[in-house]
């Protein structure tokens, strides 16, 4: 029979490193949506459930295909939980009120969202190939050998001692690297563990647990903000093949967010929302002036010197998009009521491969635009099914800089590749 896995994906409410941290966007999409979707890729996990004493927390996670059955009690969300009265409750909550009995758990840490196309599945099929296994855990080769550290037992004024010893080496602190034992560090990447583990030895991993060794290229662990600038970059650029969040939860899970083009020959620009921050003064004769960032200018000067040009396709027409596109030196299009075809025709007639294409925008009417180019962009305030639809959503709104952090990462990545 085949066996019931259930993948439990822990996600309390309380962060206090970084607020809301399992529901804040990372790359466009909520932070837990990434295990979600690993879950849910999986070729063996048979049910999909998060754990969280939070409503909000618990909509998000519907959203994007898990179940949330029960909200967890908040003695087992506090700041210094551990997991394993939280996969208690859960089995225990599932065995009493829906007869159900997982013979495997996996867990997927939200904090460790770039994970191997292949993570999860490998890790169940080790598990169960092994049958003396209780667990299966995510590890990487360490990136510092612990025979190379020190204790100091008595303080700064005594000499220290070595932390680990190596049978017939007398002094492993100063050997070469190349000659110690290999070490590896464990991530939050997967636990596969089985159920009686859990409830039976009271352990969330046995005595004996297996190892699941992982690319090091894919270790993340989300702690604080300058993680989060960092791993989305990795994310985006790092050009790891990993699972990724659909767009539209329920209608294309597999949705692969693609890498911007190594080669880069024309940005294609909104201009309401993402010129501008999207409001709009209007004075007693109906004329309209707008908002928008210096700083778009330089960075799209840098671009065009460096053979990358830009042109905006806008929706309105208005002398203001005339005026501000001008002064950019940006070519313009405007009265565009159907932009997919109209950038079609754009890269048609500048004879731009659509691969070497980048689209920047903000709402709605930029989505059919995104499929056609190759990377596609929003900015921080777009519309949310528009940061789920993008590559890569910019960490500043429209009209605030957006246009000039994209200019810089085009510039950085033709300088990278």
């Amino acid at each position: 029979m085949k066996p019931e896995i259930l993948a439990l994906i822990p996600a309390r409410g309380g962060s206090k490193g970084i607020p809301r941290k399992n529901i804040r966007d990372f790359a466009g999409v909520p932070l837990i949506a990434w295990s979600i979707a690993a879950a849910r890729q999986s070729n063996l996990v048979t049910r999909t459930i998060v754990s969280t004493d939070d409503e909000e927390i618990a909509a998000v996670a519907r959203s994007f295909g898990a179940e949330t059955p029960f909200l967890r009690p908040a003695e087992f969300a506090q700041d210094a939980t551990t997991d394993l009265p939280v996969f208690e409750h859960a089995l225990r909550w599932l065995a009493e009120n829906e007869n159900y009995h997982p013979d495997v758990v996996i867990q997927l840490r939200p904090t460790s969202p770039i994970r191997p196309r292949d993570c999860v599945d490998r890790a169940i099929r080790i598990l169960r190939s092994h049958p003396d296994a209780d667990c299966v855990r995510g590890v990487v080769p360490a990136g510092q050998n612990p025979h190379k550290m020190w204790r100091l037992p008595s303080g700064e004024d005594a000499p220290m001692q070595n932390l680990l010893d190596v049978e017939g080496l007398a002094e492993p602190y100063n050997a070469p690297r190349q000659i110690l034992p290999p070490v590896y560090w464990q991530t939050g990447h997967i636990d596969a563990i089985r159920a009686a583990t859990i409830l039976e030895k009271k352990s969330m991993s046995g005595e004996a647990i297996y190892p699941l060794v992982i690319d090091p290229r894919y270790s993340v662990d989300l702690d604080n903000l300058s993680d989060w600038a960092k791993y989305e970059w990795l994310a985006t650029f790092g050009g790891l093949d990993f699972v990724t969040p659909g767009p539209i939860p329920a209608r294309s899970p597999g949705h692969k967010r693609r890498s911007m083009p190594e080669k880069v020959d024309l940005l294609v620009l909104d201009f309401d929302g993402v010129i501008t921050d999207n409001r709009v003064w209007t004075d007693q004769d109906g004329r309209e002036t707008v908002a928008s960032n210096r700083s778009d200018s330089e960075g799209l000067s840098r671009l065009r010197k460096a053979g990358v040009e830009a042109v905006v396709i806008s929706k309105e027409v208005n002398p203001v998009v005339a005026a501000r596109c001008q002064k950019l030196k940006v070519p313009f299009v405007q009265g565009i009521q159907d932009k997919g075809p109209a950038l079609t025709r754009l890269l048609e007639e500048r004879g731009v491969d659509p691969a070497h294409a980048v689209y920047l925008g903000n709402d709605t009417n930029d989505l059919p635009c995104f499929p056609l180019v190759g990377w596609a962009a929003a900015v921080a305030d777009a519309q949310p099914e528009v940061r789920q639809a993008a590559d890569f959503v910019l960490g500043k709104p429209g009209g605030r800089g957006a246009v000039r952090e994209l200019c810089d990462m085009i510039l950085k990545n033709r300088r990278t590749s």
